[in-house]
Protein backbone atom coordinates (compact mmCIF):
# COMPACT_ATOMS: atom_id res chain seq x y z
CA UNK A 1 0.00 0.00 0.00
CA UNK A 2 0.82 3.74 -0.36
CA UNK A 3 0.97 6.28 2.01
CA UNK A 4 2.08 10.24 1.19
CA UNK A 5 3.09 12.81 3.96
CA UNK A 6 4.47 16.23 3.99
CA UNK A 7 6.32 17.00 7.41
CA UNK A 8 9.13 19.74 6.93
CA UNK A 9 12.01 19.37 4.95
CA UNK A 10 11.69 15.85 2.93
CA UNK A 11 15.29 14.31 4.65
CA UNK A 12 14.73 14.14 8.33
CA UNK A 13 10.72 12.27 7.26
CA UNK A 14 12.23 9.99 4.36
CA UNK A 15 14.77 8.94 6.78
CA UNK A 16 12.94 7.99 9.45
CA UNK A 17 10.10 5.91 7.58
CA UNK A 18 13.15 4.23 5.55
CA UNK A 19 14.04 2.78 9.23
CA UNK A 20 10.07 1.60 10.28
CA UNK A 21 9.81 -1.80 10.09
CA UNK A 22 7.08 -2.87 7.10
CA UNK A 23 8.23 0.01 4.62
CA UNK A 24 8.83 -0.99 2.08
CA UNK A 25 10.38 1.85 0.14
CA UNK A 26 10.77 5.59 0.18
CA UNK A 27 10.85 8.57 -2.22
CA UNK A 28 11.43 12.26 -1.73
CA UNK A 29 9.27 14.53 -4.19
CA UNK A 30 6.96 17.03 -4.72
CA UNK A 31 3.34 17.08 -4.97
CA UNK A 32 0.20 19.33 -3.79
CA UNK A 33 0.80 21.84 -6.24
CA UNK A 34 -0.05 23.57 -9.60
CA UNK A 35 3.28 23.15 -11.35
CA UNK A 36 4.66 19.93 -13.33
CA UNK A 37 7.44 17.93 -13.13
CA UNK A 38 8.66 21.05 -10.78
CA UNK A 39 12.31 21.37 -9.67
CA UNK A 40 13.70 21.65 -6.13
CA UNK A 41 14.72 25.52 -7.19
CA UNK A 42 10.81 26.17 -8.23
CA UNK A 43 9.77 24.45 -5.53
CA UNK A 44 12.14 26.44 -3.09
CA UNK A 45 10.05 29.99 -4.89
CA UNK A 46 6.96 29.24 -2.97
CA UNK A 47 5.31 30.28 -6.08
CA UNK A 48 4.29 26.23 -7.32
CA UNK A 49 2.24 25.29 -4.31
CA UNK A 50 3.69 21.79 -3.73
CA UNK A 51 5.31 20.19 -0.52
CA UNK A 52 8.01 18.72 -0.08
CA UNK A 53 6.62 15.17 0.54
CA UNK A 54 7.27 11.44 1.16
CA UNK A 55 5.87 8.52 -0.15
CA UNK A 56 6.33 5.74 0.68
CA UNK A 57 5.47 1.54 -0.09
CA UNK A 58 4.68 -0.51 2.92
CA UNK A 59 3.02 -3.48 3.94
CA UNK A 60 -0.27 -3.20 5.70
CA UNK A 61 0.34 -6.96 7.45
CA UNK A 62 3.65 -5.44 9.41
CA UNK A 63 2.84 -2.01 9.81
CA UNK A 64 -1.13 -0.13 10.11
CA UNK A 65 -1.79 2.87 8.32
CA UNK A 66 -2.71 4.01 11.90
CA UNK A 67 1.05 3.59 13.09
CA UNK A 68 2.55 5.60 10.39
CA UNK A 69 0.02 8.30 11.15
CA UNK A 70 1.61 8.01 14.65
CA UNK A 71 5.06 8.36 13.88
CA UNK A 72 3.80 11.22 11.45
CA UNK A 73 2.54 13.18 14.27
CA UNK A 74 5.41 12.57 16.70
CA UNK A 75 8.00 13.66 14.55
CA UNK A 76 6.81 17.45 13.40
CA UNK A 77 5.21 20.35 14.97
CA UNK A 78 1.94 19.56 13.42
CA UNK A 79 0.98 23.45 14.72
CA UNK A 80 2.86 25.32 12.84
CA UNK A 81 1.46 26.83 9.17
CA UNK A 82 3.96 26.43 6.25
CA UNK A 83 7.27 25.96 8.75
CA UNK A 84 8.97 23.23 10.29
CA UNK A 85 11.77 24.70 12.72
CA UNK A 86 13.91 26.92 10.62
CA UNK A 87 12.49 25.97 7.28
CA UNK A 88 9.68 28.44 6.42
CA UNK A 89 7.55 28.44 3.55
CA UNK A 90 4.90 26.69 1.61
CA UNK A 91 6.80 23.54 0.95
CA UNK A 92 7.22 22.86 4.83
CA UNK A 93 3.32 22.54 5.20
CA UNK A 94 2.01 19.96 7.34
CA UNK A 95 -0.10 17.42 4.82
CA UNK A 96 -1.77 13.77 4.53
CA UNK A 97 -1.91 13.25 1.22
CA UNK A 98 -4.39 10.34 1.60
CA UNK A 99 -4.88 7.64 -0.87
CA UNK A 100 -8.14 6.22 0.06
CA UNK A 101 -11.19 7.33 1.30
CA UNK A 102 -10.18 4.85 4.39
CA UNK A 103 -6.99 6.71 4.77
CA UNK A 104 -8.70 10.05 4.41
CA UNK A 105 -11.14 8.81 7.40
CA UNK A 106 -7.97 7.73 9.69
CA UNK A 107 -6.03 10.64 9.11
CA UNK A 108 -8.62 13.12 10.47
CA UNK A 109 -9.77 11.19 13.51
CA UNK A 110 -6.21 11.26 14.30
CA UNK A 111 -5.58 14.67 13.73
CA UNK A 112 -9.13 15.14 15.96
CA UNK A 113 -7.29 12.81 18.73
CA UNK A 114 -4.84 14.77 18.66
CA UNK A 115 -6.52 17.95 18.77
CA UNK A 116 -8.50 17.07 21.55
CA UNK A 117 -5.81 15.54 23.29
CA UNK A 118 -4.07 18.60 25.03
CA UNK A 119 -0.61 17.65 23.75
CA UNK A 120 -0.67 20.70 21.85
CA UNK A 121 -1.24 24.46 23.02
CA UNK A 122 -2.28 25.52 19.36
CA UNK A 123 -4.19 24.26 16.95
CA UNK A 124 -3.38 22.01 14.33
CA UNK A 125 -2.63 22.96 11.09
CA UNK A 126 -2.03 19.88 9.31
CA UNK A 127 -4.07 19.66 5.67
CA UNK A 128 -5.86 16.56 4.96
CA UNK A 129 -6.23 16.50 1.22
CA UNK A 130 -6.52 13.66 -1.81
CA UNK A 131 -3.19 12.73 -3.22
CA UNK A 132 -1.86 13.79 -6.41
CA UNK A 133 0.86 13.68 -9.12
CA UNK A 134 3.87 12.66 -7.09
CA UNK A 135 6.61 14.25 -8.85
CA UNK A 136 10.12 12.48 -7.45
CA UNK A 137 12.93 14.97 -6.57
CA UNK A 138 16.19 14.82 -7.98
CA UNK A 139 18.07 12.44 -7.00
CA UNK A 140 20.72 13.64 -5.01
CA UNK A 141 17.65 13.94 -2.87
CA UNK A 142 16.78 10.45 -2.34
CA UNK A 143 18.30 8.91 1.03
CA UNK A 144 20.04 11.86 1.59
CA UNK A 145 20.64 11.69 5.16
CA UNK A 146 21.67 7.71 4.71
CA UNK A 147 24.59 9.03 1.90
CA UNK A 148 25.66 12.46 3.75
CA UNK A 149 24.55 11.75 7.50
CA UNK A 150 23.46 14.94 9.78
Amino acid sequence: MKATFGAGCFWHVEDLLSKTKGVKSTRVGYTGGIVSDPTYEQVCTDTTGHAEAVEIEYDPDVVSYEDLLDIFWSNHDPTTKDRQGPDVGRQYRSAIFFHSDSQKESAAKSRDDLGQSGRHSSPIVTEIVQSGKFYPAEEYHQKYLKKKGY
